[in-house]
């Protein structure tokens, strides 16, 4: 199997866990910062992993411009996955709680955008506590 990753990384928490991951994968893999990724490389994977710090409830903008300039179909017969990195929002105030119950996270915002570009989600979207 052929998997690539790409991430964007704020702080290096995303990185780190795309590391991670990939080092757990067998096969060859690819781990990609978003910066370096281009849409013509995805042809000759089998597996997408998208990964992302939640940034306002959504993926950072790098991310959701890579994913929204993919072709239409770009990603029919792919399988996709997506991550995030968050911090533990009940270890917060209630209003923050609440907040967060309200806008989500972005992996399952990045999930839905890979699915839309015909991927074929082949596990929920995971939140990563840093």
């Amino acid at each position: 199997m052929k998997a690539i990753i790409i991430y964007d990384s704020l702080y290096g928490n995303t990185e780190q866990i795309a590391h991670a991951i990939g080092d757990g994968l067998t096969g060859e893999v690819n781990v990609v910062r978003v910066d370096d990724a281009h849409a013509s490389e995805l042809k000759s994977f089998d597996l997408l992993m998208v990964g992302s710090p939640v940034h306002g409830g959504r993926a950072t903008p790098k991310i959701d411009a890579f994913v929204k300039q993919l072709p239409a179909h770009a990603l029919e017969g792919k399988r996709v996955a997506a991550f995030d990195t968050r911090f533990e929002s009940e270890e917060q105030g209630i209003g923050l709680r609440i907040l967060m119950r309200v806008i989500c996270y972005a992996a399952q915002r990045i999930a839905k955008a890979l699915a839309k570009k015909g991927g074929r989600l082949v596990a929920e979207p995971e939140g990563l506590s840093v």
